[in-house]
């Protein structure tokens, strides 16, 4: 019964995210014009709903630069980096506990050997190394929620370094909407440093065999 009641669960949550998909329920979300006219009409309500919203568009595996970008504009770079890194956070862990509660027992039957390795190369220093992946410039954030929540890791490490790797991308893409809300040429110069800086991190890393095996691991476990 509770086996079935979880399938069940499951299938309403595929239909919702491919209603919300097909139909352009979240296409607003990708607006900086309209999100930024939403947010200055509403005042917190509005935080709370674009919060929600922007956490169910990546939570879905739209890309979160994307939302930085948007947020960045409507209220500069900060608050856009803030907001938007508070809203991913949000959607990866709405991901990670799905994950959990509904298609660990199947998924780890199905691909016992994979999860396994994953469990073991993530089972020590487990915040360090989710951090290293969220930098990595390779990878799905969506797979990367999902395995993870169908791993054995526990879930605090997994959100703070999440969180903590989310932070630079989310910068530069707020601090680019920044830039071109308020046709700033320091913002924009600003964030093209911080992108080049993380591309060259992101870069360092894939090519740091430790972290290619990680990353490798996200995306061969699914």
């Amino acid at each position: 019964m509770i086996n079935s009641s979880r399938w069940l669960v499951f299938a309403a949550l595929v239909l919702i995210g491919y209603l919300t998909i097909h139909n352009g329920w979240l296409d607003f979300i990708a607006d900086q014009n309209e999100v930024a006219n939403y947010l200055h009409s509403h005042g917190v309500g509005g935080l709370v709903v674009i919060t929600l919203a922007g956490a169910l568009f990546t939570g879905l595996g739209a890309p979160r630069q994307l939302l930085a970008f948007v947020l960045g504009f409507a209220l500069g770079g900060l608050n856009g980096t803030l907001l938007s890194t508070l809203a991913a956070a949000i959607g990866a862990t709405g991901c990670f506990l799905t994950a959990r509660w509904l298609l660990r027992t199947p998924l780890s039957r199905r691909f016992s050997h994979r999860m396994q390795q994953f469990d073991r190369l993530f089972r020590e220093q487990t915040l360090l190394k989710v951090l290293m992946v969220r930098l990595l410039p390779v990878g799905s954030n969506l797979v990367t929620n999902l395995v993870a929540g169908c791993s054995g890791i526990r879930f605090s490490p997994f959100l703070f370094g999440s969180t903590l790797g989310y932070l630079p991308q989310m910068l530069v893409f707020a601090l680019a909407g920044a830039g071109i809300g308020n046709a700033n040429a320091y913002q924009l110069a600003v964030s093209i440093g911080f992108f080049i800086l993380a591309s060259l991190i992101g870069a360092f890393l894939y090519h740091n065999q430790r972290a290619r095996t990680l990353a490798d691991s996200v995306s061969d476990s699914l």
